[in-house]
């Protein structure tokens, strides 16, 4: 109903559980006066922002790049606080676990990556 009753619209809308990707075709003004039309439809609900800085912003796991041909790129995306640390290959957990780990992260790397990241993704 928010949406639908405000007078410019998304181009895309994307939501998971608490967290939306939408794409803005109206300049930054009319965002901020949707963000704040959003924020008035029920005070317990209010939305935050962040914007793409550089042609690229994360959602999810995923960093979502937009090109400068028009076209969007995607790559798995880590936190800043994220460790790398998992699994020691040295450990005492059962060598299937130690497979599932290897095979969980490539599995990743092949879903959350475009054909331009993908060698990275498997390097990393």
């Amino acid at each position: 109903m928010a949406i639908e009753s405000h007078d410019k619209k998304p181009k895309l809308w994307l939501r998971y559980v608490e967290d939306t990707f939408v794409i803005w075709p109206h300049g930054p003004e009319e965002l901020q006066r949707f963000l704040e039309h959003l924020d008035s439809q029920h005070p317990a609900i209010q939305f935050t922002m962040e914007t793409e800085k550089d042609n690229e912003i994360p959602f999810l796991d995923i960093m979502v790049k937009r090109r400068t041909n028009g076209s969007i790129g995607h790559s798995v995306y880590r936190k800043a606080t994220h460790t790398d640390r998992s699994l020691n290959a040295h450990s005492h957990h059962h060598p299937s676990q130690k497979a599932s780990l290897v095979a969980t992260l490539l599995h990743r790397a092949y879903k959350l990556s475009d054909a331009k990241s993908l060698a990275k993704e498997k390097g990393h």
